[in-house]
């Protein structure tokens, strides 16, 4: 298999890794910003930051990853309604991750930022491929 048929075969995974490692720049940097820049606490610098992220990956996972072009209100609101509470059920187990391994464990911040992204990234695919952005 040529390194073209691969690039074809797998883009759907090429372009969520790519994007995925956007999110979680965005997502780690507006922490370490919030948390050890600003000095706001953990949980509320988790928030914020799955916010900004969450509203990044809505966007480019619709229109860059799965394709799903159409912004017809009812396909993009029930996409979106079906992105944001997989990701809010995503954004809790990582809320509940850092506080345990961040304020309970006391482990550093942007090390477990990294580590519990990792696991949202792939919950979050199956949800994308298999739920929300099906074709």
């Amino acid at each position: 298999m040529s390194i073209k048929d691969c690039l074809i075969k797998y883009k759907n995974i090429i372009t969520y890794a790519f994007f995925g490692a956007l999110t979680t720049a965005l997502n780690v940097i507006a922490y370490h910003l919030l948390y050890d820049v600003l000095k706001i606490p953990n949980t509320l610098s988790v928030a914020v930051a799955w916010v900004l992220s969450v509203a990044f990956a809505f966007v480019t996972n619709k229109l860059f990853v799965f394709e799903s072009k159409s912004w017809q209100a009812k396909i993009a609101a029930k996409e979106a309604f079906d992105f944001f509470i997989c990701r809010i059920a995503t954004g809790v187990l990582e809320v509940a991750l850092m506080f345990l391994l961040v304020d309970i464990l006391k482990f550093n911040g942007t090390v477990m930022k990294l580590i519990t992204n990792v696991i949202v990234i792939i919950l979050n695919y199956i949800a994308s491929k298999l739920v929300i952005f099906k074709k």
